[in-house]
């Protein structure tokens, strides 16, 4: 009776209008969670996902060849334009570019990752961490400058194997066909380094996250039952920390994709993908076919990303 009294003494806080509303929202939890979602969502539906069918809708248009205008009817005759010998030969090569950067990001990113998050102390995993950072720090077209610089025929790279003796080799390697060039700023060799640079810190954190996730139990347990650090880096440690191998190839190989600054800045005339988008929606006017090149890289994306979800990439993100 007495607690009753003393409840009944307390002061009860005023009802403000925020009160009742905050109240009103307690109440309806479905309602307080649209609320929180409506204006993001919206922001997806009309930027996102509205520009993407802005695109798709002008890759079925065409460029009228005797006037220059764009003839705005439906119709399939700039993807046939896409699987002319030209524009398939752009596809191949971009995508080649993309898958090569890809695997050579992931062998160089996965002793890192490995050694960062297994084994180094935490000071050091610290600097670990700063190191693989710090060039997102930067302006990224003042990486790639500096690597045109680095890469130049008066270039450093140059002067190390003038100073070494071993230019003979270097020429060797700029003379195979596919890859080299007047010079490594000039030659598909150049630009993937320049591609791994860059793309590689996008490699290396998804699989330090993947494989700091990796229980010490199951790797104790593997050595406890007298299996070899092989055996269990290759059936406990490898299958665990690969979600985040494809989840990290995810951002290194749409990134490569869709580059356009990289190829213009390094290597020869031939064209990638991101360059003809640039020049047809640009200089050329063509937007119903810069639409459709940029439609191509969409769909690879799309074949990929569900590749990447059914190994358990999204996981290790």
């Amino acid at each position: 009776m007495s607690a009753v009294m003393l409840d009944s003494q307390v002061p009860q806080p005023p009802q403000t209008p925020l009160r009742r509303v905050s109240a009103w929202f307690f109440r309806h939890p479905t309602l307080t969670l649209f609320s929180l979602l409506a204006v993001p969502m919206a922001w997806m539906v009309v930027v996102y996902l509205g520009s993407l069918s802005a695109l798709l809708a002008q890759s079925f248009f065409r460029l009228d060849g005797f006037t220059g205008r764009i003839v705005r009817e439906f119709g399939l005759s700039t993807y046939e334009q896409l699987f002319t010998a030209a524009n398939i030969d752009i596809v191949v090569r971009t995508t080649v570019m993309a898958a090569a950067v890809t695997v050579a990001g992931a062998l160089i990113a996965f002793p890192l990752a490995y050694y960062t998050a297994r084994f180094a102390p935490p000071r050091l995993k610290t600097f670990l961490y700063l190191a693989v950072l710090l060039p997102l720090w930067s302006s990224y077209l003042v990486r790639v400058y500096t690597w045109k610089i680095i890469l130049a025929q008066e270039g450093i790279i140059t002067w190390v194997f003038d100073l070494l003796g071993l230019r003979g080799i270097l020429d060797g390697i700029l003379a195979i066909p596919g890859i080299g060039g007047p010079s490594l700023s000039f030659s598909y060799l150049g630009m993937f380094l320049v591609f791994v640079y860059i793309w590689l810190p996008y490699m290396v954190l998804p699989i330090m996250t993947a494989l700091e996730r990796v229980p010490n139990s199951l790797v104790e347990a593997s050595s406890d039952l007298g299996a070899r650090p092989r055996y269990t880096f290759r059936r406990i440690i490898l299958p665990l920390a690969f979600p985040g191998v494809v989840a990290g190839s995810i951002f290194t190989f749409s990134l490569t994709l869709g580059d356009y600054i990289i190829p213009q800045v390094i290597g020869n005339s031939s064209f990638f993908i991101g360059q003809v988008v640039y020049a047809q929606q640009g200089t050329a006017g063509n937007i119903p076919l810069a639409a459709a090149f940029t439609v191509v890289p969409v769909v690879i994306m799309l074949i990929y990303l569900l590749i990447a979800r059914r190994l358990g990439a999204f996981n290790a993100l």
